[in-house]
């Protein structure tokens, strides 16, 4: 278990990792790889943890799609991304503190291949911080399956300002078990998960939650409304042994 200070407690999960990863490290600089920068949120808080003292090198890739070079160019906060296949992403092994693998595997093919190229740039002792939607949950179902100008409307609801829509891909690693059956696999530790509901605090999207609790309860279990993305603070051990937590 993570400690975790009253001062960082309205801070989201990511960054309180952060913020604790860098309290046993004093004086270090963090490099920190974000792996789909293009569909990266506000999680974790880069400016907060630069005010809070962390000293940050960040780098920025994503997987080179048309959407993904369009925001590249419009976005100037994206001007030092590398865009690539990201099962052969120009990594050095071991280079990077923490990943911030964000909304990306969703999006690609061969997403076990890609999440073993971020796991081997990881330091032991790193941090992956993965944010995914789930092929588990009836959001991901309806993500993959509704025709594309009901889709585009879908992703300008959940995620306002930011890119055209991506592929949903989906593939069957992309789930709490597919995930939670690669982390020891791989020999990760599982710090910390948590389910997030988008849906309900998002204006202009009351029929996408509808469908969405319609089509669990049509599921039979199957499907579940009750989240549509998912978070892991997933950890490299210093040594081989894992444990999910």
């Amino acid at each position: 278990m993570m400690a975790v200070r009253p001062s960082d407690l309205d801070a989201g999960l990511f960054t309180r990792s952060v913020l604790e990863y860098a309290r046993q490290r004093p004086g270090q600089t963090l490099t920190v790889l974000q792996a789909g920068c293009t569909t990266a949120g506000e999680e974790p808080d880069v400016r907060r943890l630069r005010e809070a003292g962390c000293d940050i090198a960040l780098s920025l890739i994503d997987d080179d799609h048309p959407a993904a070079r369009a925001a590249v160019a419009a976005r100037p906060d994206l001007a030092m991304c590398t865009l690539c296949d990201m099962r052969m992403a120009p990594l050095a092994p071991r280079s990077f503190d923490i990943v911030i693998c964000s909304l990306l595997l969703e999006r690609i093919s061969h997403p076990q291949l890609v999440l073993d190229r971020l796991v081997e740039t990881l330091k032991p002792g790193g941090l992956l911080l993965l944010q995914t939607g789930d092929r588990d949950c009836a959001a991901g179902f309806l993500d993959r399956v509704l025709p594309r100008p009901l889709r585009a409307r879908m992703w300008r609801g959940l995620r306002p300002g930011g890119t055209a829509p991506l592929p949903a891909v989906y593939d069957r690693m992309v789930s709490g078990r597919g995930l939670e059956s690669y982390a020891p696999r791989r020999g990760l530790v599982i710090a910390q998960r948590q389910a997030l509901s988008l849906l309900p605090g998002r204006r202009g999207l009351p029929g996408l939650l509808l469908a969405t609790r319609t089509l669990a309860r049509l599921s039979r279990g199957r499907l579940t409304a009750a989240h549509d993305e998912l978070r892991y603070v997933i950890r490299r051990p210093e040594c081989g042994y894992a444990r999910v937590l």
